[in-house]
Parts: C-alpha cells; sequence; structure tokens
C-alpha cells in the first residue's frame, strides 16, 4: 500500500457503516468526563491564581452559573438534538441560507480553538505533573515544552494507527481518577481537622484584604469569567447523545439529561471541594510560576500529605486523563470538521478522511505549544473564550426557541450572564479572541477558496424520478432524450410552453416527430453543496415537464443528463438560451445563489465528470 492509499483510506476503502456500540448512560459520562473531569488537574490552581483567598467564593459562584445555567442550557440542546447534533446545527436551523452558514463557519473556528486549546492544554498540564513528580531527575524539571510535544506525538500517532474501544477505556481512566481525588479530598479535609490553625489563618487573610462581605460577592461575581474553564465538557455531553444506549429517543434524550446532570454533580461537589482544600494548605507562592503547585495543585496536595507513592498514583492517573482529554478533543475535531464543511462545499475532498486531519491538526496544536511555550495559564484564556462561546451560542439558541413560552424571562438572564462572561474574558485575556480569530479566518478563507475549487463538481450524489416521471420518460419511443432547461419564472403555461417549444425546434432544426422535455429546477439553499436530486413529471397541455428542487441549477441538470445517458444508453441533448447579463456576475451568481449563466456551466460540470466525449452529454445554446 503506497502511502497516499495509506493517508486517504477513510475514503478508498469501502466502509461497512456499522452502528456505533451504544452504552449504558453512565458508562458515556465517562467519555464525557475525560475532558470535564480532567479539568481538576488545573483548575484549583487558575482559580487561586485569579481569586487569591477567595477562590472558593468564585467557585462557589462558578458552580451557581453550572447548576442553574449551563445545565438548563444544554437540558433543552439535548431534546433539539437527539442525535447529537448540538447546538451548532440548533443555530443553523434558526438562520437558515447563507446567513447560518456563515454563522457556523464562524462558530467552527471557536469551537476549533476550544478543542485544540483543549489537546495543548491537557498535554501541557500533564507535563507538568510528570517532571514536578518529586521521583523524577532534576534535568527533566526545565523540559516542559519537549515532554508536552511529545505526549502530542503519541496522542497522534494513536489516531493515526486507529482508535476504537474509547469507551472502555474512559471508564477505567475516569473511575480510578475521582477515587484518587476523593482520597486526596479526604486528606485535605483532615489535615484541616487535625490543624484548625490553617483555616483560621485563612479567614484571617480574608478578613485582612476584604472588609466587606458585599465587596467579597461582587468581587467573586467579577473574578467568575477567570475561573469558565470549569464549564467546559457540556457541548461533549450532547455530542455522544448516539453512543447513549435506550430503547428510543425518549428515552435517550431522558439518559442524555441523566447523564448531564450526573456530571454536574459531580464535578460540582470536586471544584468546591478542591477549591477549599487548596487555598487553606498551599503556600501561595506554590502556585506562582514555576512553583510546585502551578498547574497541579491537587498533586501537591497528594504528595504532601498522603505520600509520594499515592501522590505518584495520582500524576499517573491526571497524566493518562489528561492525554485521553486530548483524545476525545482530536475525536470531537474530527468528527465537527466533516460534518460541516463538505456538505457546505468548503473544504478539499481529503477532509473525508481522518488521517490527513489529525496531521493538520497535531501541526496546528505543535504551533500552539510553541507560542505558548506549553504554559497552562498562559493557555487559559484561549480555552475559556473557545468554551464560553460555544455555550453563550448554545444559550442564545435555546432562548430563541423557547421565546414563545413562559421560560423565555429564565434564559435570556441566562444568556445575558453567558455573554457578559464571555466578554468579560475576552477584554481580561484578549489572547483567546486573537487565537479563535486566526482560526475562524483561516476557516472562512479556506472555506471560500475551496468552495471556488469545487464549484464544477457533480453536487448531486443521486437522482430518483418518481411513477410520473417515469412514465413520461417511456414516452419517448428512440429513448434520446432531448431536455429543454428552462426556469420557473418563465411561465408553465401551455401558451408560454408552445412559444419555448416552437423557438427550440425553429432553431436546432428539430421536427415535430422529435420528443422534448422540458426540465424545471427551483432553486433551493445554495449554500447546501451535495443533495440528492428528486424529479418529478406532469404534463401540461401536450407538453411534458420534469420539476426538481435543488440548491444549483448547472449541476442539478448535468446530474440528471448523467442519470439519463447511463439509463437508456444513449447520449442525451440539453438546450438552453444565452442569458444578457455579464459573466464575472454570473460566476458569484453561480458560487453563492446556485444561479447565473447555466449553459457554459452545465458545461463544466460534465466536462468534469465525464471525461470521454463520446459520453458526455450535448449542450445547445440559442
Amino acid at each position: 500500500m503506497s502511502f497516499s492509499d495509506w493517508l486517504l483510506a477513510d475514503l478508498r476503502v469501502p466502509t461497512t457503516h456499522e452502528p456505533e456500540a451504544q452504552n449504558a448512560w453512565w458508562r458515556v459520562m465517562c467519555l464525557t468526563g475525560v475532558d470535564y473531569f480532567s479539568t481538576l488537574g488545573y483548575q484549583p490552581g487558575i482559580a487561586f491564581l485569579a481569586a487569591g483567598v477567595l477562590s472558593p467564593l468564585a467557585t462557589l459562584v462558578l458552580v451557581l452559573v453550572t447548576l442553574f445555567g449551563a445545565l438548563p442550557v444544554y437540558r433543552r440542546v439535548c431534546k433539539a438534538s437527539p442525535y447529537g447534533q448540538g447546538s451548532v446545527a440548533m443555530l443553523q436551523k434558526l438562520f437558515p441560507a447563507w446567513s447560518g452558514k456563515i454563522f457556523v463557519l464562524v462558530l467552527l473556528g471557536f469551537a476549533t480553538t476550544d478543542f485544540v486549546i483543549t489537546m495543548t492544554l491537557s498535554a501541557a498540564d500533564g507535563a507538568a505533573h510528570l517532571i514536578h513528580n518529586p521521583l523524577m531527575p532534576h534535568w527533566m524539571h526545565h523540559q516542559q515544552i519537549p515532554i508536552t510535544l511529545l505526549i502530542l506525538a503519541i496522542l497522534g500517532a494513536i489516531f493515526l494507527k486507529g482508535f476504537k474501544e474509547a469507551v472502555d477505556v474512559a471508564v477505567w481512566l475516569v473511575g480510578s481518577y475521582l477515587i484518587l481525588n476523593a482520597v486526596v479530598v479526604v486528606a485535605g479535609i483532615l489535615q484541616i481537622v487535625h490543624h484548625p490553625e490553617v483555616l483560621h489563618n485563612w479567614r484571617l487573610a480574608i478578613a485582612d484584604r476584604h472588609q466587606s462581605h458585599w465587596y467579597m460577592l461582587g468581587l467573586a461575581l467579577l473574578l467568575f469569567p477567570k475561573l469558565a474553564l470549569g464549564l467546559s465538557g457540556f457541548e461533549t455531553g450532547v455530542a455522544v447523545m448516539p453512543l447513549i444506549k435506550a430503547k428510543d429517543q425518549d428515552e435517550r434524550i431522558h439518559n442524555a439529561k441523566l447523564l448531564l446532570v450526573t456530571a454536574a454533580g459531580i464535578m460540582s461537589v470536586f471544584l468546591m471541594a478542591t477549591s477549599v482544600i487548596t487555598t487553606v494548605l498551599i503556600p501561595a507562592r506554590a502556585f506562582a510560576e514555576g512553583g510546585d503547585a502551578n498547574g497541579r495543585a491537587m498533586a501537591w496536595l497528594a504528595h504532601h500529605y498522603a505520600g509520594n507513592v499515592l501522590g505518584t498514583a495520582y500524576d499517573i492517573s491526571t497524566i493518562l486523563i489528561l492525554g485521553f482529554a486530548g483524545a476525545s478533543a482530536m475525536a470531537g475535531l474530527l468528527n465537527l470538521i466533516p460534518r460541516y464543511l463538505p456538505k457546505f462545499g468548503m473544504a478539499p475532498e481529503w477532509a473525508k478522511a481522518s488521517r490527513p486531519l489529525v496531521l493538520v491538526f497535531m501541526g496546528i496544536a505543535t504551533v500552539v505549544t510553541l507560542l505558548f511555550r506549553a504554559d497552562v495559564d498562559a493557555q487559559g484564556g484561549a480555552y475559556a473564550t473557545g468554551v464560553l462561546v460555544l455555550i453563550t451560542s448554545a444559550s442564545v439558541a435555546v432562548m430563541l426557541s423557547v421565546w414563545q413560552t413562559k421560560l423565555r424571562a429564565g434564559f435570556i438572564v441566562i444568556t445575558a450572564v453567558f455573554a457578559y462572561t464571555t466578554l468579560a474574558n475576552i477584554v481580561e485575556r484578549p489572547e483567546g479572541l486573537k487565537i479563535s480569530s486566526i482560526f475562524i479566518a483561516c476557516i472562512l478563507l479556506s472555506s471560500f477558496i475551496s468552495r471556488v475549487l469545487r464549484s464544477t463538481e457533480l453536487r448531486i450524489t443521486e437522482v430518483e424520478m418518481d411513477e410520473a416521471a417515469d412514465l413520461l420518460l417511456a414516452e419517448d419511443e428512440d429513448q434520446l432524450i432531448r431536455l429543454v432547461a428552462r426556469g420557473p419564472e418563465d411561465g408553465s403555461s401551455p401558451e408560454a410552453l408552445d412559444v419555448s417549444d416552437w423557438k427550440v425546434r425553429h432553431f436546432h432544426n428539430l421536427s415535430d416527430d422529435e420528443c422534448l422535455f422540458f426540465f424545471e429546477v427551483i432553486r433551493g439553499d445554495a449554500s447546501d453543496f451535495s443533495e440528492k436530486l428528486s424529479v418529478t413529471g406532469r404534463h401540461v397541455g401536450r407538453h411534458r415537464i420534469f420539476s426538481a428542487k435543488s440548491p444549483v441549477v448547472a449541476n442539478s441538470i448535468a446530474a440528471m443528463l448523467i442519470y439519463l445517458e447511463r439509463r437508456t444508453g444513449k447520449v442525451p441533448h440539453v438546450y438552453f438560451r444565452w442569458t444578457q447579463v455579464s459573466p464575472a456576475i454570473n460566476i458569484m451568481r453561480f458560487l453563492f445563489l446556485g444561479e447565473g449563466d447555466t449553459a457554459p456551466l452545465t458545461q463544466e460540470v460534465l466536462r468534469k465528470a465525464i471525461p470521454q466525449q463520446e459520453r458526455r452529454p450535448v449542450v445547445h445554446v440559442s
């Protein structure tokens, strides 16, 4: 097998399209949890750097927003997208045609930011847990970037080889990780019980810096956006819905909601517990850049209060779950990009294959790691921006979907909270928007270039004629089919068809005995790139009419001609009339509206689709 065959195996090797294995909801929750729960590895440290001694209060705000904001939103998203389409699909339905497609492309830019930074941040934090382990040699302490790149390379190699049984691995990783976190939490609480002075010192620190309770509450609300990393995982929770075992759609929605509630509940308990014990027990200087607790606060506690053996076990578990969180993000990208871009005609054909995409995303992840120097704290802003934009877009979609109900006011408030949080995060840490803007610009630019390059591809993948159309076709005795391309706006009265019939026969010297079929294409959503063409037939007076609805006229006519050639074994003909519009304008209308000077565009589609000239349908213009 050549390298290109291996690289594009997804396209060149027929697939069986077997249904994905389904699992109990709690097992699928573990697949979501590798992303969601793994943030415990770095969230307490980020919270302390943002809020200092007020970290527990700011974390409480995060928990309340999770339970009474994000959770209600995504319970609604579950109901609206039972097959894992998520909030992006909801917004696409609310904003049809090109406005919706552009909006989806922008959201894909933020989603790409989210997933790519998930990979790089998780790998960087995994490297931090490895090099700061007391058992590691001293020379490794300055190898953060190489070790991060090594973890990313291992992740890429796994996906290039092929990755299966993800749920089984996730169950073991999440189960062991949560148990170890629970042990560390208990050890930390026991330490506080045995040494109550640490709790007293924390209270004094709060009283010394913040005199007013209302001031502390207001400050916690203002600091909350910096802790928004703890909201990750909800979009993934919806995306994995097809993997949930259920008898019907209603049960799947119910189980998905149960998954989200359980995951949010577990995470809320751990967020509160870890924020308290890390703030009370770890010296402030250890959280700073280069400190032993930077990016690994819970591991610091594990080594200090549960022993190096359990601490090392915690490090290993954290490294594994963080690595798998990167795998979850990679899987999300490999599912998200092919779902939308090829459908819009905005990705090359190889984008449907997983291995080329893996190489592209690994290259991007490498560049991001080098730019951020594998710094966990520095990447937090970019990660939070991607997460918050997706959650805000989901809240907007849900708010619009319940606009006519009594729930409108509640979801307006939730949307406002997430909109404020997103804007505050962008203002405070603009690097997230900068990175997202780069991804958005790259996606838009490459998408439009791809759209132009693929504009004359045969988009219609299947032609289906109804019974009436089949009967009409049978009326042509010699089966040398002659189509007359005609727009619905030209009129379909018997008189108008009589005029068109006479003109075609007069200009092309066709006798009255030769059978003509009028073919009308009603334009659909031209932003869609591939579609099945359903053709109906009818008589209008003595004339035979084929009708179809399609995003693009030229591609539809070409597909119809190719179908007729294969069905009859004879080369069909099609007759057009010239349009009096500028060629440049026609090209732009064709690319984005599916219309234009149809005759030359149809000829170009046919030329690319059928290299053999003797088999290519004939295009006539008058």
